[in-house]
C-alpha cells in the first residue's frame, strides 16, 4: 500500500516540480549541445595545448625553471675583490696616514663544483618541469574523456525520455479509447519521469566534470566551453595509434620522471663533490699601498741653514697571500650529509624506476583488457537494441505487457550505460599507457 501511495504521488507532483528544479538552477544545462559541438567545440589537442600554455601551476612550475637558470648564472660568477681606504690623523699634531688595500679571493678547488651543482640543479628543474606537463595533459586527457562520457549518457537518456514520450502519448490515446488499461500508462509516466529524474543528475555531473576540465585548461568556471570529440571518437582515435613496441626498458628510459631522478642522483653525487672542495685550502691575494707624513717636535737644520721640523713622507707597498688551512673545519658534517642524501637519491630513482615499470606493465594489461570488453560490450549493445525493437512491436500487437517492455528498455538502459562505461575505461586505459609511455600527446 505505501508503495502505491509513493507511485501515485511522484506521478502527481513530478510534472510540478521537475520544471521548477530546471529553472532554478540555472548551470545545469538543458540540452547536450551546450556541452558537445562536433564543429566549433574544443578539440583535445587545442585542450592539451592551453593547459600547457595557461594552467597556473604549470605557469609557476615553468618560472622555477628560469629560477634554476638564474641560480647556475650566479654559480658560475667569480667573487669580487674588496677595496678599503684608510685615513689616520694626529690629534693636535701635523701628522697624518693615508692607505688604499685590495683584497682579492682566489676561491680555489670551489667554482668548478658549485657550476656543477647548479647545472644538475636547472637540468633536474627542467626535467621535472616536462614530468609536471605529462601528468597535466595526462589528467587534461581524462577529464575530457570523463566529460565526453557523461555527454553520452545525457544523449542516451535524451532519446530514451523522446521515446518513452511518444509511447505515453501513443498509450494515453489507447487508453482513452479503452484499448489499453489506466495501469499501462501510468507505470510508464513512472518509469519516464524516473529517466528525466536520472538525466538531471547525469546534466549535473557533466557540468561537474566540465568545470575540472575548466581549471585544467586555465579557464574561469563561467567561461562558456563545449567539447569538439564524443567519447566515441576519442577512444577510435586513440586505437588507431599502435601503442610503443619498445622494451620496458627502453620506454622507461625515456620517461621525465626517471630522467629527472637521474639527474638528482647527478646532482647529489655533485654536491658531495662540492662538500670535499670546501673542505680544502682556500687562499687569497692582497695588496695594500700607504703614504704617511710623520715627524716631531724637534727641530733640525734644513738644506738651507734654517731650523725646521724634523718631518717626512713616507711610501710604503705591501703584497701578500692570504691561506685558509682546514685544521679543524674540514667540513666534515656537510660532506657526510651530502653523501647521505647521495644514497637516499639513488634509492629513490630505483623507486621511481620501479614504479614506471609496474606502471608500464599494468598499463599495457589494463589496455588489452579494456580494448577487448569494449568490443563485446559494443557487440552485445546492437543485439540489445534488436531485442527492445522486437519485444516493443510484440507490445504493439497486444502480445506483451507494458511491463515487459520497460523491463527490456531498462535492459537496455543497463546495456548503454555499460557501454558508455565500457568507452570511458577503454580511453582511460590507453591514457595510463600513453602516460606510461611518456607519450600523452
Amino acid at each position: 500500500m505505501i508503495r502505491v501511495i509513493a507511485l501515485t504521488v511522484l506521478v502527481v507532483l513530478t510534472p510540478a516540480w521537475v520544471p521548477a528544479l530546471a529553472q532554478s538552477t540555472g548551470t545545469i544545462p538543458i540540452k547536450a549541445s551546450d556541452l558537445l559541438d562536433e564543429s566549433e567545440g574544443l578539440a583535445l589537442a587545442d585542450a592539451m595545448t592551453r593547459a600547457v600554455e595557461g594552467e597556473p601551476e604549470l605557469r609557476a612550475a615553468r618560472y622555477e625553471v628560469e629560477v634554476s637558470r638564474a641560480v647556475t648564472k650566479q654559480a658560475e660568477l667569480r667573487p669580487n675583490p674588496s677595496i678599503s681606504v684608510e685615513r689616520r690623523e694626529e690629534p693636535s699634531g701635523t701628522d697624518n696616514l693615508t692607505a688604499f688595500a685590495v683584497d682579492w679571493p682566489l676561491d680555489l678547488f670551489r667554482r668548478d663544483a658549485r657550476v656543477s651543482v647548479a647545472t644538475l640543479d636547472a637540468d633536474t628543474a627542467a626535467r621535472t618541469y616536462d614530468d609536471r606537463i605529462r601528468r597535466l595533459l595526462g589528467e587534461v586527457r581524462d577529464a575530457y574523456g570523463a566529460a565526453a562520457a557523461a555527454v553520452r549518457e545525457i544523449v542516451v537518456l535524451d532519446e530514451l525520455i523522446a521515446a518513452g514520450t511518444r509511447q505515453l502519448e501513443v498509450l494515453s490515446a489507447r487508453v482513452t479509447q479503452g484499448a489499453s488499461p489506466p495501469l499501462d500508462r501510468n507505470v510508464l509516466a513512472v518509469d519516464v519521469r524516473r529517466l528525466e529524474a536520472d538525466r538531471m543528475l547525469q546534466a549535473g555531473r557533466a557540468v561537474v566534470l566540465m568545470m575540472r576540465l575548466k581549471r585544467l585548461i586555465g579557464l574561469a568556471p563561467e567561461a562558456p566551453l563545449r567539447l569538439r570529440h564524443t567519447i566515441e571518437s576519442l577512444v577510435l582515435q586513440d586505437t588507431a595509434v599502435v601503442p610503443t613496441a619498445l622494451p620496458e626498458a627502453g620506454v622507461v628510459d625515456r620517461r621525465p620522471d626517471l630522467r629527472a631522478a637521474e639527474t638528482r642522483v647527478a646532482a647529489s653525487a655533485a654536491r658531495v663533490e662540492q662538500a670535499q672542495h670546501e673542505g680544502r685550502v682556500d687562499a687569497g691575494v692582497f695588496g695594500s699601498y700607504m703614504r704617511m707624513n710623520s715627524g716631531f717636535p724637534q727641530q733640525g737644520i734644513g738644506p738651507g741653514a734654517t731650523l725646521e721640523r724634523v718631518q717626512g713622507v713616507f711610501h710604503y707597498v705591501s703584497a701578500g697571500l692570504r691561506v685558509s688551512l682546514p685544521l679543524f673545519n674540514r667540513n666534515q658534517g656537510a660532506l657526510e650529509a651530502a653523501e647521505a642524501q647521495h644514497t637516499a637519491e639513488e634509492a629513490k630513482r630505483d623507486a621511481v624506476r620501479l614504479e614506471a615499470q609496474t606502471e608500464l606493465a599494468a598499463a599495457r594489461a589494463g589496455d588489452a583488457a579494456a580494448q577487448s570488453a569494449r568490443i563485446h560490450v559494443r557487440e552485445a549493445r546492437v543485439q540489445a537494441a534488436e531485442n527492445l525493437a522486437v519485444i516493443q512491436q510484440a507490445y504493439d500487437l497486444g502480445r506483451l505487457r507494458i511491463s515487459d517492455v520497460l523491463v527490456e528498455q531498462r535492459r537496455f538502459l543497463e546495456l548503454e550505460r555499460e557501454y558508455t562505461e565500457a568507452l570511458r575505461l577503454a580511453y582511460e586505459a590507453r591514457t595510463a599507457l600513453r602516460l606510461a609511455t611518456g607519450d600523452v600527446r
